[in-house]
């Protein structure tokens, strides 16, 4: 039986009662279209017609309203005008219905009146204990079940197959265009669910649901917006542990109104990162275009085992094709590795004008030696190198001849190299096709969209990051949530001191309010110093003068201190300046840069990239929502472009990758522990140093969250 993590929506899409509010026996109107449906695919609950001016609809009897029904009712559909379906709701009698699809618009799409009527409709709903799926939506098909609560009429045209995807979709059209894709696609569905205008169940709600049920593998949703960050988090992360992986198309790339003069990470993280950020985090693939949508669906459906890694085999009987793939192949981030040296030999020695190497081409040889297919791929997997195959057949597909040797190889395949998913890139006509499809074997007529399919989906093998959200490093202290005061502003000092506290490497500094206190510090550091102004008021110092550095004896460092106090004061003349704060000259590292800012929707994200040009003009980052943890952290360390240089380059050392990851958790946790109070924190530069010497962050900016600077005094 399937468990579900919410038995009000199990009620709602698995219902043997449904009641159409607005039933009608005019075909093409609203409310004939879901009776009509019900009973044409069969579905074997009752059916209850609702129309107070009718007394039989479609053949069933009607009843005036709900409350005139003697039962209660699983499923109600509202199919009657926005301003009547309060109304229709307040009618049926407390405890009565479970759950109610509202296909209705003119509510609040259409401005300040129809925002009035969705929210008397959900206060009944509220009121009455009643799941709401819409206003403005297409409702939802339940295809083992039979349930086709909507008026969309695409099923009306042929039937789905039933399978192992769960759809849901913001946009009805949208919807209505996918299920149909899918018809035609040959994918099976397990649930199609529209969403509308979300007034009480939304797409997270509905992945969560899907996450838990046992007739579906895969998901895919399609979203315009989110308004419940926590929710949808809350969502991705259940499916991840059920193991079911989701496909996401969402709309709007837009960068978000942040800040840019406040911090990097506000200028960066618009709405499109953020939303890169967390699907990444929850191993969601997410779709740019309605064909990766609909090809990587396909992909994780017919797939029963997926590629445990990027090493990818081209096998090809064209040498151009097999170059183009492997072109492909590169920007997907699968590696090419060439198969043994012995295993070229014999191709050789057999097909002495073959290519050997990865991409292996044997050339047409295949056509008059079939054999050659299936002895040629036994070969170069035989020691395990490759984590998927793709083989290219040009036209040879609709070949009725060879189509034995396919078959057979497609069969023999997954008998002998269960753990090595095949594709094929060839023109099968469309029985043929599913034949092979049956037998777990993704079929493309297009290699590049092949190629691009199998690295989104091995991909997947290196989320492994994504096993938890919270850290689990034990390195790390808790983050107590009032463990530092809210100021109004925070100055270098003060900012280091917080962030010091929350387990972030800090190096010792003196904050010099004059020239001899500067001049003493200095002297104790034993070694050169750098000066910096500390001023509440000035976020990026080196613009303004303020920042000195490699300084060494009483001479330079007093004349350090009065140019910086001269330089700022022309500046910003403005400015507060607490002081000027004097530590030792770092060692050399890589510059970093690290910074949380705070989404409206998601909470705390996090930045990391590295320092200069690489953010400044290359905005070479990465993204996560905090808090995460280790292994997280180290994902989101190795997808920067730049990070060769942290690994070493050109004779330098290798940083301390994981002490950057231990940073990068303990800001995540002190983000997510005081996300009430901060919106904003860069840390520029966090210097990486060489492995096993850690990292110094070497300058800071906190910025409180307006209205609750002062809340709490020092």
């Amino acid at each position: 039986m399937t468990t579900h993590s919410d038995p009000s929506l199990s009620r709602l899409f698995t219902p043997r009662s449904i009641a159409i509010v607005g039933a009608s026996a005019t075909p093409g109107k609203i409310g004939a279209m879901p009776v009509s449906l019900l009973r044409q695919h069969g579905y074997d609950g009752r059916i209850l017609p609702i129309n107070p001016r009718a007394d039989s609809i479609q053949g069933l009897p009607a009843a005036p309203d709900l409350a005139a029904l003697d039962t209660d009712v699983d499923l109600v559909i509202l199919a009657v005008p926005a301003a009547h379906a309060a109304q229709a709701l307040q009618s049926a009698r407390p405890g009565q219905v479970g759950g109610a699809v509202v296909f209705t618009s003119g509510f609040s799409e259409t401005g300040a009146s129809g925002v009035a009527m969705q929210e008397a409709l959900c206060a009944i709903a509220r009121e009455r204990g009643i799941r709401l799926l819409g206003p403005n939506c297409l409702g939802y098909m339940n295809v083992r079940h039979k349930v086709y609560a909507t008026f969309s009429p695409a099923p009306a045209n042929g039937a789905v197959a039933l399978g192992g995807i769960g759809m849901v979709s913001q946009s009805g059209a949208f919807g209505a265009y996918a299920y149909c894709m899918a018809r035609e696609r040959g994918l099976g569905l397990s649930h199609w669910i529209s969403t509308g205008n979300e007034a009480d169940i939304d797409v997270a709600d509905c992945i969560h649901w899907l996450a838990h049920d046992a007739d579906t593998r895969v998901i895919m949703a399609y979203m315009e917006g989110c308004r419940d960050g926590a929710k949808l988090r809350r969502a991705l992360a259940a499916a991840r542990d059920a193991g079911k992986p989701v496909v996401v198309t969402k709309i709007g790339r837009t960068q978000a109104g942040a800040q840019a003069a406040a911090s990097h990470t506000a200028a960066l993280a618009g709405d499109d990162a953020v939303y890169d950020a967390l699907f990444r985090q929850y191993g969601a693939l997410r779709a740019r275009s309605i064909e990766d949508f609909f090809n990587l669906g396909y992909a994780l459906d017919t797939w029963k085992q997926r590629p445990q890694g990027k090493r990818l085999g081209i096998f090809t009987i064209s040498g151009g094709v097999g170059a183009l793939m492997a072109d492909e192949a590169e920007e997907a981030g699968l590696s090419l590795p060439e198969p043994d040296a012995g295993a070229q030999a014999r191709l050789l020695e057999r097909v002495p004008f073959a290519g050997p190497r990865n991409p292996v081409d044997v050339t047409g040889q295949v056509v008059s030696e079939p054999g050659l297919l299936l002895a040629t791929a036994d070969d170069m997997l035989a020691d395990g190198r490759y984590d998927a195959l793709a083989v290219f057949l040009a036209a040879a597909g609709s070949s009725e001849t060879l189509w034995p040797t396919f078959e057979t190889f497609a069969r023999e395949m997954r008998a002998r190299h269960p753990d090595v998913p095949l594709a094929f890139c060839a023109l099968f006509p469309p029985e043929r096709r599913r034949e092979l499809e049956r037998l777990g074997t993704l079929v493309f007529e297009d290699p590049s969209a092949a190629i691009r399919t199998v690295g989104a989906v091995a991909g997947l093998a290196g989320m492994s990051g994504a096993a938890s959200d919270a850290s689990t490093h034990t390195s790390m202290p808790p983050v107590a949530a009032n463990s530092a005061p809210l100021r109004d502003t925070y100055n270098e000092v003060q900012a280091m001191n917080v962030l010091r506290q929350a387990g972030l490497p800090v190096p010792d500094c003196t904050l010099a309010t004059d020239a001899d206190t500067a001049v003493a510090a200095a002297a104790r550091a034993a070694g050169p110093v750098v000066l910096k102004v500390v001023s509440p008021d000035i976020l990026h110092k080196s613009d303004v003068g303020g920042v000195k550095l490699n300084l060494s004896g009483e001479d330079a460092v007093r004349h350090g201190h009065a140019a910086i106090l001269d330089s700022v004061r022309t500046h910003c003349p403005n400015a507060r300046i607490d002081g000027v704060l004097v530590a030792p000259m770092a060692p050399k590292g890589v510059e970093c840069i690290v910074g949380m800012h705070r989404d409206p929707v998601f909470g705390p994200v996090v930045m990391f990239g590295l320092g200069g040009v690489f953010v400044e003009v290359l905005k070479d980052v990465s993204f996560r929502l905090a808090p995460f943890d280790h292994v997280q952290a180290l994902s989101m360390i190795r997808e920067i472009k730049g990070y060769a240089l942290l690994q070493g380059a050109r004779g330098a050392p290798p940083c301390d990758i994981n002490a950057l990851a231990d940073a990068l958790v303990a800001l995540s946790r002190f983000a997510d522990a005081r996300r009430e109070d901060f919106s904003s924190v860069e840390i520029n530069p966090l210097l990486a140093l060489p492995d096993g010497q850690g990292v110094l962050a070497l300058d800071a900016v906190l910025i409180p969250n307006a209205g609750r600077a002062g809340a709490r005094s020092s």
